[in-house]
């Protein structure tokens, strides 16, 4: 039998960062979808060494995200990104093109699927493929997605949040909302210059929700020294923030995160809400790793919430299973170029 040469990459292409998977190595490039623009749109870093320009730039060059809420929002941007991204992968002597699976949530029309495509055949690929990231997340989870029985997959990125019920190697009832790891961010520098005059960055918003964040109240708050910009003198200034406070900070985003699992549990047949009473709710994703997340879902839905193995690369492991066993899972894929 003829051996295809061609290296085979899955990306798990987020709004906050791109996750490149390549089969037997497992994931190699884990970096920010950030690119950084000159005046003559000129493409002048991406990835981590972009990232670190992100408020740091001088007028004549922007640092940015091209992907919003999971969709491509600059074209010839995401496409050079993603050129970059997959010569990085495969080593500069790799002559062959490779075949080439992006993940996509699960809420996108069939026009922004081909924008996908199309960005990935652009830069290089020989094939492409999508599919949705809730299956690429249940087989990245390990969940036996061709079984005849319903499986719950909550999917918490930057942009979007993306839930679905999978049986039978299909979506039964799925929803993806808008709403994930950048709202909470931006609410807690909401809550930041309101309650304390003080201006603070994206990034020091984001280490915030790490470093001290939850979604539920703590006995023992943890507090972390915050640097930012006084409001009203302009002068820099410290102060300092507690969970709890972060938690007040992002309640609304949070209860708009479990009604999007609520709406879905809505549109499940009773068997399969059933079955996902038995195995619970898997959460994938870098957001479901905020503290107590899975608690606060189990809590306000009655259904135990299970945090997967390595819930940041679900995605893009499962993107390279189904580049190894992609007759297997055919009925899952959605296009091909």
């Amino acid at each position: 039998m003829f051996k295809s040469f061609s290296p085979k990459l899955g990306i798990d292409l987020g709004t906050t960062n791109v996750l490149v998977f390549v089969p037997g190595e497992g994931v190699v490039l884990n970096e920010p979808s950030v690119v950084a623009v000159s005046d003559g749109n000129e493409v002048l870093a991406v990835g981590a060494e972009a990232k670190r320009m992100i408020g740091r730039t001088p007028e004549s060059i922007r640092a940015y995200r091209p992907m919003k809420d999971g969709v491509i929002a600059d074209y010839r941007v995401t496409e050079a990104m993603l050129r970059y991204f997959m010569r990085k992968a495969l080593n500069k002597y790799n002559i062959f093109r490779p075949e080439v699976m992006v993940s996509v949530p699960a809420g996108v029309s069939s026009t922004e699927k081909r924008a996908v495509v199309e960005a990935a055949a652009k830069a290089g690929a020989k094939n492409a493929y999508v599919v949705k990231e809730p299956i690429l997340a249940a087989i990245g989870a390990g969940v036996p997605i061709y079984e005849p029985q319903g499986h719950m997959i909550v999917d918490i990125g930057g942009g979007t949040i993306d839930v679905a019920v999978i049986a039978l190697g299909g979506i039964v009832a799925a929803n993806s909302v808008k709403c994930a790891g950048n709202r909470i961010d931006a609410s807690i520098i909401d809550y930041v210059k309101k309650t304390r005059n003080l201006s603070i960055g994206e990034k020091t918003a984001e280490d915030i929700k790490i470093t001290v964040g939850s979604a539920l109240p703590l006995e023992e708050e943890l507090t972390m020294d915050i640097k930012g910009r006084d409001v009203l003198s302009g002068l820099p200034r410290t102060t300092e923030i507690k969970t709890n406070e972060v938690v007040r900070a992002i309640s609304r985003e949070l209860r708009e995160m479990v009604k999007a699992i609520k709406d879905v549990f809505q549109e499940t047949p009773p068997e399969l809400a059933a079955d996902i009473i038995d195995h619970g709710i898997i959460m994938t994703g870098g957001t479901s790793q905020l503290r107590n997340f899975p608690e606060l879902v189990r809590r306000r839905t009655g259904v135990k919430a299970i945090l997967a193995d390595q819930a940041l690369f679900c995605v893009a492991k499962g993107t390279g299973v189904a580049l190894e066993h992609l007759d297997t899972y055919k009925r899952a894929i959605v296009t091909k170029r």
